[in-house]
């Protein structure tokens, strides 16, 4: 027979789930003669109802799947001591056994401010204990309200001088995109500019995605393999390029370059601390992306690599790639919508939009002017020495696993160039043909990250 802490552990589970829904992180599990019948986690803010508590939510499925509302017979496990709304419910319900997790000393009705539970008037009595896995329930939460703290405060930090910051009201109700933002802003290439990430499922997952964009995308770019990713279980981390999305953007092209972004992702990775990758690519975000592996290579277990290159400066770039530098030479103020609604002709205006949400106008686009020139042509331009060493750790070092996915209707790094990059990655199988997949193969990217998960699952 399950035990109270098996139960717990359940909740447990549930409460995560909450925190990553940027719910506080509260999980319910009511029991039935020793089974569970039902679930609930916090949803208040995304249901928009003040009732949604996770005792709440399984109150109600519980009742209906029983066909009543006295549930007598019944136990609820839920990881914080229940506020007096739900201490009301579930006396109302009469229910046998209440058990919690950590106290609330705030809003506790189970002893903490009062105690609903031991009010001898009331007509029904329902046992009570507390304390159960109190210092997981707790650290849980204590690690959400902190997170929570530290996004406030960078979101309050003021921008640099020379650089300018994208209003958050450009990031509301982007669709498919519900995730909670993340930034950093004190790594020392940073140097007090603020980089957004997405970092999404549990911090122990036996899998991290690192998820890094190109030119002109964001973090928007994986919104259709994240879900898949997570729902495996996974962690998935998604960080904006200094001059993309959700990240600061340096009002001069001069800003950037080569070694700098590299530095900034090395650090990143260092600070999250990141183990397990399965470092996913694609356009610029492998043009500097595979070039990290080799600094750390026990960090990373797998590469999932899409339409991308290594410019190592001793090889002709593509005539696709030139003719794209041409336009944007010509062209600087392209509408990035436009250029993603023209190669995804399935893409609603919405999404494509949301291509352009971090642009708002010209002195935001510095980054999307400068890194078609940034691309290293000659064997002494930056960053094409660390290519080389990069192009060989993936021919002889590399000793995890790869999978390719190619975008077949690539006009810049398609087929031919990612052959000639497959021949450089060590193991690598035969790549995933996306037929009608482009540049930008991500908007096919839910099957892609389903043959991923498959591919790079445990053997």
């Amino acid at each position: 027979m399950a035990t109270d802490a098996v139960f717990m552990q359940q909740a447990l589970a549930l409460a995560r789930e909450a925190a990553e829904a940027g719910e506080v992180p509260v999980g319910a599990v009511l029991v039935h003669q020793g089974v569970v019948i039902a679930t609930g986690h916090n949803a208040p803010i995304g249901s928009h109802d003040p009732t949604a508590h996770a005792e709440i939510r399984a109150l109600r499925d519980g009742a209906a799947r029983l066909g009543n509302y006295r549930l007598e017979d019944c136990e609820l496990f839920v990881t914080l001591e229940p506020c007096p709304m739900c201490a009301g419910a579930l006396l109302h319900a009469r229910l046998k056994r209440v058990v919690f997790g950590a106290p609330d000393p705030k809003t506790g009705a189970a002893g903490s401010v009062l105690n609903l539970f031991a009010q001898s008037q009331l007509n029904h009595q329902t046992a009570v204990q507390g304390g159960v896995l109190a210092q997981e329930c707790g650290a849980l939460l204590q690690d959400f309200f902190q997170r929570k703290r530290e996004t406030q405060r960078l979101l309050s930090q003021p921008v640099r001088e020379d650089a300018v910051r994208t209003p958050e009201a450009y990031f509301v109700d982007l669709p498919a995109y519900p995730w909670a933002p993340h930034y950093l802003s004190d790594l020392p290439a940073l140097a007090r500019l603020r980089l957004h990430y997405l970092d999404e499922g549990p911090r122990d997952a036996p899998m991290t995605w690192l998820c890094l964009h190109g030119n002109p995308g964001w973090s928007y770019l994986y919104r259709k393999m994240i879900p898949v990713f997570l729902a495996a279980g996974h962690r998935v981390v998604a960080p904006d390029l200094i001059g993309f999305g959700r990240s600061d953007k340096p009002k001069k092209e001069s800003a950037h370059s080569f070694s700098w972004h590299r530095q900034v992702l090395l650090e990143f990775v260092e600070r999250l601390n990141l183990n397990n990758i399965v470092l996913v690519v694609q356009d610029w975000g492998g043009l500097l992306g595979l070039t990290l592996p080799m600094e750390a290579p026990k960090r990373y277990d797998g590469l999932l690599v899409m339409n991308t290159t290594l410019a190592t400066g001793d090889a002709p770039l593509s005539s696709g790639f030139l003719a794209w530098r041409e336009m944007c030479a010509k062209k600087p103020d392209y509408s990035v919508a436009g250029l993603l609604a023209r190669a995804n002709p399935s893409m609603s205006k919405q999404e494509a939009a949301a291509y352009d949400a971090p642009f708002p106008d010209r002195g935001h686009r510095a980054a999307l002017r400068a890194f078609p020139p940034m691309v290293p042509e000659t064997a002494q331009a930056d960053g094409a020495a660390i290519s080389r060493q990069a192009r060989d750790f993936w021919q002889t070092e590399w000793q995890g696993r790869s999978l390719m996915a190619v975008g077949l209707q690539d006009p810049v790094l398609g087929w031919p160039v990612m052959q000639q990059l497959r021949e450089v990655i060590r193991g690598c199988p035969e790549p995933v043909r996306v037929e009608q997949g482009g540049h930008f193969v991500q908007e096919q990217g839910e099957a892609i990250a389903q043959a991923a998960v498959r591919h790079f699952a445990p053997r």
